[in-house]
């Protein structure tokens, strides 16, 4: 199996499993794109956190493909401009994990 089989098996899974309508669609690229870009822009943690709120974001407008690409342009946009933002002089609050296999406690 191809990840995108392996992806592709996994989101029809779950989404029957939580309940989505038969017709659900998923935009799997747009997903991937916005959490990547989050994690290159903000943090690597940021990915899931950036993903959950912009489907949060999107089902509170309605749900629909309209809304989760408003919702997930206006992350994007956000994560991109804030990875072409100039590094603070300050230590981070949350360093990047240091290549550890121990799951991250938070």
């Amino acid at each position: 199996m191809t990840t995108d089989d392996v992806l592709a098996a996994w989101t029809a899974e779950l989404a029957e499993a939580l309940g989505f309508p038969e017709d659900f669609t998923l935009d799997r690229d747009v997903v991937l794109d916005l959490a990547r870009d989050a994690a290159h822009g903000v943090a690597r943690p940021a990915a899931p956190l950036t993903t959950f709120l912009v489907g949060y974001a999107a089902g509170l407008r309605g749900g629909s493909s309209a809304d989760v690409s408003d919702a997930a342009a206006t992350a994007t946009r956000l994560a991109l401009a804030r990875g072409e933002a100039p590094a603070s002089s300050e230590p981070s609050a949350s360093p990047e994990p240091s290549g550890s296999s121990e799951p991250d406690a938070r």
